[in-house]
């Protein structure tokens, strides 16, 4: 029924509904989602030092804060929907461009839908019981797949159905408008939050807590442990897990209103107050428990929740994830739909995705092809490797992008830019050179667990094929257009 040629038209124009408020939300709430309530543990592990911990997140922040910033001129001055994609045309041509918008639909976006969908299906299990087949069912239906394994689609099937059930119900909601879509999202992220905020307030003042553990040791740990340089840049790359999707803005920008004033500002002020709410609940944390226990937890955020007001703690939290995942699940799916609508535009993808319904003006296609993808990626149960790749591949286009606006002040200098990024050459240069170590070092890593035999495929290696997946689907498109 969202493919009948009476329900989209070309000739079609999206709408430019999004103000500042909704901007900053869209970018909060992309970026918070549920690694927050579980890293910080991990990360904890990683450094056993407090103050390491906390600059770890500072200097994560900071860094992203530098991409947005670079991001921001940017989109100051293109304004068209499809962000990065569009950028990367103006930068690299069609087919550097195509790659990154194929890496969009085959996993970036699409798994991160899953991913973070899943995690809400999941945490309704401490309120409902959702229905699940027997173990002998559940493992005897499968799908090999080489390099990756076995795929058990009916695994845990009650929560990857209402998985599925809330992508399709989200995509829904974002067909029927943007400015519904944005609403929710403008009403979730501030909900997620308040809710981290509540988080917050009842760790110090329930939590029985003390500063008094603290201990400022890092520069000793440093000192004393050469080998903890591999802890810190693994804690980096959690943090900077953390902190992804502070880009997802752009890809709505022909939506926005005011785009050149409305993206840099809803850029800079969502990134600073996700920074803000981190390094305040990673504090709390801190206060509740001391960096042992913490480095001990599975899940930070019930274990300080519950040590300050008991069982309702783990309710508490369990509602606080539901209602960030189900708020960063909508942005998402809001603004990935809009690349694939623009690489259709642009001849690139199929012809049908480039369609805006007449009446809600929304990319349609675009957004029920996104939710079908997404829920065969939900069916796979491939979590860890999907986030592993993703987070890999969308490093090497952060790094490009990044270069980019060295590219495009030589190439478009007459270009009047109603931002320019604070600190030009030398934040562009430093958030490159993270991208670079971060990437380089993530190869490393996952070589090193392959050949361990802690991994079954190389993560990365397998997204970098991915991505290049798509370049017999770029000469089909080039030819289909050459032949119309």
């Amino acid at each position: 029924m969202f493919f009948k040629k009476k329900q989209t038209d070309t000739n079609a124009t999206l709408l430019t509904k999004l103000g500042l408020f909704t901007t900053t939300a869209i970018v909060v709430g992309a970026v918070i989602g549920s690694g927050i309530f579980k890293k910080p543990a991990l990360m904890a592990s990683q450094l056993g030092s407090a103050d390491l911990l906390l600059a770890i997140w500072v200097i994560a922040g900071v860094i992203t804060l530098f991409g947005a910033l670079t991001n921001a001129e940017i989109a100051s001055f293109i304004t068209a929907t499809g962000g990065q994609y569009v950028y990367f045309q103006k930068m690299y041509g069609k087919f550097t461009a195509f790659l990154y918008g194929w890496a969009i639909f085959a996993v970036i976006q699409t798994g991160s839908i899953a991913s973070i969908t899943y995690i809400f299906s999941e945490y309704t299990e401490f309120f409902f019981h959702l229905p699940r087949f027997a173990p002998d069912i559940e493992k005897g239906v499968y799908l090999f797949i080489p390099f990756i394994g076995n795929i058990y689609p009916l695994d845990n099937i009650g929560v990857k159905l209402l998985t599925i059930f809330v992508i399709f119900f989200l995509t829904m909601v974002n067909y029927f408008g943007v400015a519904l879509g944005g609403r929710v999202t403008g009403v979730f992220s501030t909900l997620k939050v308040i809710a981290i905020l509540l988080l917050v307030f009842i760790g110090f003042l329930f939590g029985n807590g003390s500063f008094g553990t603290v201990e400022i040791n890092g520069m000793e740990k440093i000192a004393s442990n050469p080998t903890i340089f591999a802890g810190i840049i693994a804690a980096l790359s959690g943090a900077f897990w953390t902190y992804d999707g502070w880009n997802n803005i752009t890809y709505i920008a022909g939506e926005v209103k005011k785009p050149q004033r409305n993206i840099p500002l809803g850029i800079l002020f969502g990134t600073l107050i996700v920074m803000a709410v981190y390094l305040l609940i990673n504090i709390a944390y801190l206060y509740v428990l001391p960096i042992e226990e913490m480095a001990k937890s599975t899940l930070v955020a019930s274990d300080v929740a519950q040590r300050a007001v008991g069982p309702i703690g783990a309710a508490i939290v369990a509602a606080a994830v539901m209602i960030s995942t189900f708020g960063t699940s909508n942005g998402t799916i809001m603004v990935s739909a809009r690349v694939y609508f623009a690489m259709s535009k642009d001849g690139l993808f199929y012809n049908s995705i480039g369609k805006v319904h007449p009446k809600f003006r929304t990319p349609s296609n675009s957004l029920i092809l996104q939710a079908v993808w997404s829920s065969v990626l939900v069916l796979s149960g491939t979590f860890d490797i999907l986030t592993d790749m993703l987070i890999f591949v969308s490093w090497i286009f952060y790094g490009l992008g990044a270069y980019g606006v060295f590219i495009l002040r030589k190439k478009m200098p007459e270009v009047e830019r109603p931002y320019k990024v604070i600190g030009y050459p030398f934040v562009p240069i430093i958030f490159i050179l993270f991208a670079f170590i971060f990437v380089i070092f993530t190869l490393y890593n996952d070589i090193v667990n392959y050949m361990e035999g802690r991994t079954e495929i190389i993560n990365s290696v397998f997204g970098i094929f991915l991505v290049l997946t798509g370049i017999p689907f770029y000469i089909y498109f080039l030819k289909k257009n050459k032949k119309t």
